[in-house]
């Protein structure tokens, strides 16, 4: 199969994961970049030996542009996805989809009204221990499950939201621990748990100055499965800790950190329990980017971006649709909704 060409809109700092992953490819190249920013595109065109643009119309028009991944602050996210679904490109949106559901509704159906693949980008579903404990659920492994627990609790200095003028804004940056840091969690907790019933939050900025988001989040959710749950977010948590998932039922319990087991065990022990519990505990390879951002691997967006080709030459919907992307961010507006009233939410 011919290389597909990439290009990314928003050539910030997630960017340069976005053009690793695309560079590790053996079916795919990176073509193109545009950022409005003066200097930055050219720059980064002379970095990845690719074509430059500071015109997004321009980079549109690129011959040999058939995916477009989207890389700008979040609240832009819906501009440039649309934008690339109107010329007929195929698109992969950073996290999260954006900043409201309603923003993400009107790119999924931009993408369908052009008939171009969507995905959001959510790499810590491709870990090895994220498919083991989906797979341990969906045979039912667990028996009954009681809880479903989340917990985030990284670390962010003041200068981490003073160096951007959108982040820590409601506008730009959807929110703040839940939204930017926490999202990941969440999501892998819906897509293990299903849907979510009701939400109910508090939350505050406590460690934070010149920030509108919170820093400090404390969630509980109702599952439709029966099961409850709780999402414990922050970036006041020095010196930051691995994202962990805990799943626990009448018949098993698993509990990941990062891409490490930490519990792996069921009432139905196998031999390929032992093995699991020897190859994936302690297997994290990276900082997690719990105090530093750019302490992350590329490998997860490589497993993406290559599992969106996979469904791009099947012709099928990739396995992080952007209906499925869309969720977390139901979830947490749902949260912001619900500290804000003092009320649950439904969904």
């Amino acid at each position: 199969m011919a290389k597909k060409g990439f290009g990314i809109i928003g050539l910030g700092m997630i960017s340069e994961f976005h053009a690793s992953a695309i560079e590790h490819m053996d079916n795919a190249r990176l073509v193109a970049g545009f950022d409005p920013v003066p200097g930055r595109a050219e720059a980064f065109g002379k970095k990845h030996n690719c074509r430059g643009y500071d015109k997004l119309e321009d980079f549109l028009k690129d011959p040999e542009l058939e995916i477009v991944t989207i890389a700008t602050p979040s609240g832009l996210h819906m501009d440039g996805a649309i934008a690339a679904a109107n010329a007929k490109k195929h698109v992969i949106v950073e996290k999260p989809l954006d900043v409201t559901p309603e923003k993400c509704q009107a790119i999924v159906d931009a993408c369908k009204r052009n008939n171009v693949l969507l995905s959001g980008v959510f790499p810590s579903r491709y870990h090895e221990v994220s498919k083991l404990i989906k797979d341990a659920v969906d045979k039912g492994r667990f028996g009954k499950i009681a809880f479903a627990d989340a917990q985030i609790k990284w670390y962010r200095t003041q200068e981490y939201y003073d160096s951007g003028a959108w982040r820590g804004t409601w506008k730009m940056d959807g929110g703040g621990c839940l939204m930017n840091q926490g999202i990941h969690a969440v999501d892998l907790l819906q897509w293990f748990m299903g849907p979510v019933e009701e939400v109910s939050a508090y939350m505050n900025t406590v460690g934070h100055e010149r920030i509108e988001v919170e820093d400090t989040a404390a969630v509980t959710l109702k599952f439709a499965c029966g099961a409850v749950g709780t999402i414990e977010g922050t970036t006041c948590a020095y010196p930051g800790f691995m994202k962990r998932i805990e799943i626990m039922g009448m018949n098993g319990t698993a509990v990941m950190e990062e891409e490490s087991l930490v519990k792996w065990e069921f009432a139905d022990e196998t031999e390929e329990d032992r093995i699991i519990r020897e190859k994936y505990c302690d297997s994290t390879k990276t900082g997690g980017g719990v105090a530093d951002p750019k302490a992350i691997g590329f490998h997860g967006h490589q497993w993406l971006f290559e599992a969106f080709l996979k469904a791009l030459e099947n012709g099928t919907e990739p396995e992080v649709s952007g209906e499925s992307a869309s969720k977390s961010v139901q979830i947490i507006c749902a949260a912001y909704e619900s500290a804000r009233s003092g009320h649950p939410v439904k969904l």
